[in-house]
């Protein structure tokens, strides 16, 4: 995936959403275990690398997801945490995107010159139910981040963040449902209540999977494909684009104009119907999206 950065691997389960971390599952099928925590070398610098005319593979304006498979926040990875800032303040020209269960602990990890906020960070904490995002949001209002979000996935509960929406400090809410054994249950409900909540607020609102298990009008559907999760969350008309974000992203020390292009998101045919077409960073064109 070309706009995912894991400069670390593995975690340790904070809450109810991570019982059945797919991660976890992956890692057994590999025969490894996702409790192990480890620095991936060769994919640590990943945005820094370059292509044979210098300019940069990520290009400016494309978005990383940061820690897909652990946590930039794990106490565990303190030690290359400042290593892995420097990089970022580096590529000023590059939105990163975290996804956290752990906002407590990111006050103390914060760079020394972060000041209110860089605007190359997209802060996003998960609540995978209505205990979590009590918990979780108010830490994530009070935190210096210029662009803060909501993800409720695995979405296992029902969730209403309205209170939190009128703040007008959240710029979008993000839900999927849950995969790999022993997934629960999606209601088809609840997204739609936090869908209008969202509407309500002009706040982006991306429901990207149905998960595994998904009810819908006392029926339950039993989804493994993750492309048809993809598209019947598509075609539940559970999309809004809100207001738009606005980051004000300045070219990395050193580099010249024309150097690094900026980038322009493409899409594929089977993007049309793709859930979470509203928060891609675009198709990378590595055809695996037939295969699912």
């Amino acid at each position: 995936m070309h706009d995912i950065w894991n400069p670390w691997h593995g975690c340790f389960k904070k809450s109810e959403g991570c019982q059945n971390c797919y991660m976890y599952y992956l890692d057994k099928q590999r025969g490894s275990l996702g409790s192990k925590i480890y620095k991936v070398r060769n994919n640590f610098d990943y945005p820094l690398h370059k292509n044979k005319d210098g300019s940069y593979k990520i290009k400016s304006g494309e978005t990383l997801r940061v820690c897909m498979t652990s946590d930039f926040f794990l106490e565990e990875a303190d030690k290359w945490r400042r290593d892995a800032w420097d990089i970022i303040r580096k590529r000023s020209d590059v939105i990163f995107r975290f996804i956290t269960k752990r906002p407590e602990r990111i006050a103390e990890c914060l760079p020394p010159d972060w000041g209110d906020g860089w605007e190359n960070c997209f802060l996003h904490v998960t609540c995978e139910n209505q205990v979590r995002a009590d918990e979780r949001v108010p830490i994530l209002l009070s935190l210096p981040f210029k662009h803060k979000g909501v993800i409720c996935a695995p979405f296992i509960g029902e969730v209403s963040l309205l209170p939190y929406l009128k703040t007008g400090k959240i710029e979008e809410v993000i839900v999927g449902g849950e995969n790999y054994d022993g997934a629960r249950v999606c209601n088809y409900d609840w997204v739609k209540k936090l869908y209008d909540e969202c509407v309500s607020e002009n706040i982006r609102f991306c429901f990207m999977e149905t998960g595994n298990v998904f009810l819908k009008d006392g029926k339950r559907y039993h989804l493994k494909n993750k492309r048809i999760q993809s598209v019947m969350a598509y075609k539940s008309g559970l999309q809004f684009e809100g207001r738009e974000s606005e980051f004000k992203l300045s070219l990395p020390k050193g580099d010249l104009f024309g150097n690094n292009n900026l980038y322009q998101k493409k899409f594929g045919k089977n993007c049309e119907e793709c859930g979470g077409r509203l928060i891609c960073n675009g198709c990378s064109g590595c055809n695996k999206c037939g295969n699912m």
